[in-house]
């Protein structure tokens, strides 16, 4: 059995967040992009985000720390530590107001036999 410490990550991806030019740093922590199910830890410096995307299947942002911002559209959904956001099916952007961790947790549809 495989245990993993979020809160031990979260702080390793945002030193990381914080050093990169891009402003965020990511570690899968399950799965992968062929899975069915697929956790990512997502770590964003705060004024950075993540641009307009589809999303791959249904989907869910737990705020593990600090204030984002989920766009889509004309909505948008502010998320602050402990926050559980479902993402829309829809075109949608993340945003950190501050400093920021998430786990997103994708669920792909089987594909058919």
């Amino acid at each position: 059995m495989q245990t993993n410490s979020l809160a031990v990550l979260a702080g390793q991806q945002l030193d990381i967040a914080r050093q990169a030019g891009s402003g965020r740093s990511a570690h899968t922590v399950h799965g992968g992009h062929d899975a069915v199910l697929r956790q990512t830890l997502i770590a964003l410096a705060g004024g950075h985000g993540l641009d307009e995307h589809e999303s791959p299947g249904e989907a869910t942002l737990h705020v593990l720390q600090g204030h984002v911002r989920l766009i889509t559209g004309s909505e948008i959904v502010d998320g602050t530590t402990d926050d559980l956001l479902v993402i829309p099916d829809a075109r949608h952007a993340l945003e950190a107001i501050e400093d920021s961790v998430v786990l997103l947790t994708v669920a792909k549809p089987h594909a058919p036999s």
